[in-house]
């Protein structure tokens, strides 16, 4: 029996049409259309890993995941081909071949999202970002967002129902940009919970309409509750933008 090799996709999509990342029973996901592709391509059902779960309605820019097959794959031949049996939607941009120890999701140090604000009317933009006709404050918003940086248990912007151990995560940046009729937030952390970039928005945005003041979100930040911090921004606005790994685990 050949030993198995362990290969990395880097992979992107549009998730307005699929019930987030993960397989899942009863409701067509972004995993559930590449392990298809995969097994057409590769005459053969592969487990897949990503680097996380991204909701209903989430982009990824950037994606990855993990499979063990037996063969060599040439990059070339391979990308051709399951980009064919692909969906429109979905497309896998590199094929890497790694340590077979190597994970998706354990080895991933730093994850970033870019969440799009819209501030007029966009009809080619209705599904990628949240369209906002009220002036918002970037200044304070960013005054708000510095905040994030010294804190560290972030159950406030948790999804109430989750399995995990902890609350704890180390946000790297934290930052607001503008760019002509378009507001992107900036966020990097070494993980993230459940909901968590879209309840951090929705807070932010509150803040920058004068609703909250910065005081107000740093004591959302205390509370540790969910219930206080504002309402999660809509799923269309937001983008898994980048997955970063230590080059030691690639071959």
């Amino acid at each position: 029996m050949k030993a198995q090799k362990r290969y990395f996709l880097e992979v992107a999509y549009k998730g307005t049409h699929y019930h987030g990342w993960q397989v899942q029973p009863n409701a067509v996901t972004v995993q559930e259309e590449i392990d298809k592709a995969l097994a057409t391509i590769l005459r053969s059902k592969v487990d897949t890993m990503g680097s996380g779960r991204t909701d209903t309605g989430v982009h990824g820019k950037q994606q990855y995941l993990h499979f063990d097959f037996e063969e060599i794959l040439d990059k070339r031949t391979f990308l051709k081909k399951v980009n064919a049996v692909l969906p429109k939607d979905i497309s896998i941009y590199d094929l890497r071949e790694v340590k077979p120890e190597a994970h998706a999701r354990f080895d991933a140090v730093w994850r970033s999202y870019e969440y799009y604000i819209s501030l007029r009317k966009n009809p080619f933009e209705e599904e990628l970002s949240w369209q906002c006709y009220y002036p918002l404050d970037v200044e304070v918003m960013n005054s708000a967002a510095e905040l994030l940086l010294s804190h560290r248990d972030f159950e406030c912007f948790s999804k109430v129902k989750t399995e995990v151990n902890h609350f704890e995560c180390e946000i790297k940046t934290a930052y607001w940009e503008q760019k002509d009729q378009h507001l992107i937030f900036h966020i990097t952390a070494n993980r993230f919970l459940r909901g968590m970039v879209r309840a951090i928005v929705g807070t932010l945005v509150e803040v920058g309409t004068g609703k909250m003041d910065k005081k107000g979100f740093q004591s959302i930040l205390e509370s540790k509750s969910r219930g206080k911090a504002g309402a999660a921004a809509p799923a269309r606005g937001l983008f898994l933008s980048s997955v970063i790994y230590p080059e030691e685990i690639f071959i």
